[in-house]
């Protein structure tokens, strides 16, 4: 039997969604621990994780990096690199008191908002920083200026924050956040702060934002839809709510194949599949065999943008890198 003879007698689909997975910043990152650890050996200490994926964290675990929560945990002296999502100044200041060597995989994505928050608090404005309370890329942004920096934790939130000068505030956001929430928030805060600035370019980063539009196409055609990522990463837990926003009848968010339920699956014909920005290409294919074990055999990939930016090493490695290269010849 030909795949489109048993496409025809199931009527079982899988609607691929491109892009997904790996986004530029988070390759960066995860190149940067391997990297590290060829050149200067096992181990390598990685501030919180690297990224928020249970299967990258545990890869690189074996490799032998060792992650954890801060500085003080990191042996004086010792190579410790800071995760994707970015970090306080003041952790790097407890790094340089520990004569740590640091080495800053922060998303050059979110190293933007944290120069925009810079420049903005030192200009005196009051600065709203639109994301989710506790996630690390909040708290690394906020440390940039403590004082001019009010949190707004989604629409609601809007309604109970107070500027010094309506005529000088200006909004930022985390850059992994649902483009309609935050737009929503946004509108929210306008009509209570008319003059309220918009950030010089988009916050919210392109993998985000492209990731969410084709689970935007695909939805209301999917009876189901699943996402490959872990429950700590904010950018796959906003696709399922995107999905279901956008009409999928059932959304659900997974690490492993495994972990996909025969229940969800059940009455489904069409199944939309995609990936957070921090997810490898690999689970998605088990994911792809899974289904198709049930099924599932025709894939139909469905591509709204291709991404082709890349980011380079960190400065800090790629000079130890030169430095070692030139050191063989």
């Amino acid at each position: 039997m030909t795949e489109a003879e048993a496409t025809y007698q199931t009527g079982k689909r899988v609607l691929l969604a491109k892009p997904r997975g790996y986004c530029a910043g988070v390759d960066r990152a995860v190149q940067t621990v391997e990297e590290a650890l060829k050149l200067y050996g096992a181990p390598i200490y990685v501030r919180k994780q690297i990224v928020h994926n249970k299967h990258v964290v545990r890869t690189l675990e074996a490799q032998g990096a060792i992650f954890v929560e801060e500085n003080e945990e990191v042996p004086e002296g010792a190579t410790v690199i800071f995760s994707a999502h970015g970090v306080a100044p003041e952790v790097y200041e407890q790094a340089k008191q520990r004569s740590l060597k640091a080495i800053d995989a922060t998303c050059p994505l979110v190293t933007k908002v944290h120069h925009e928050a810079k420049r903005f608090a030192a200009e005196d404005y009051d600065i709203l920083l639109i994301g989710h309370e506790g996630h690390e890329e909040v708290i690394g942004t906020s440390g940039e200026a403590p004082e001019h920096i009010q949190l707004v934790d989604g629409p609601e939130d809007a309604d109970r924050i107070t500027v010094r000068d309506p005529n000088k505030v200006v909004w930022l956001s985390q850059t992994t956040l649902s483009v309609d929430e935050t737009m929503e928030t946004v509108a929210r805060l306008k009509k209570r702060l008319p003059m309220l600035q918009s950030p010089p370019s988009d916050d919210i980063c392109y993998a985000t934002s492209n990731r969410q539009h084709v689970i935007k196409e695909i939805a209301p055609e999917c009876d189901v839809v699943i996402v490959v990522g872990s429950r700590n990463s904010s950018n796959s837990v906003r696709l399922v709510e995107v999905a279901l926003d956008g009409g999928a009848r059932g959304g659900h968010l997974v690490d492993f194949a495994h972990e996909i339920e025969d229940a969800w699956l059940a009455d489904a014909r069409t199944v939309g599949l995609t990936s957070g920005a921090s997810v490898p290409e690999e689970l998605v294919q088990e994911v792809l065999a899974h289904l198709a074990e049930r099924g599932f055999t025709d894939v139909e990939e469905v591509v709204t943008a291709n991404e082709r930016l890349t980011f380079s090493l960190p400065q800090e490695l790629k000079r130890d890198m030169k430095a070692a290269a030139a050191a063989r010849d």
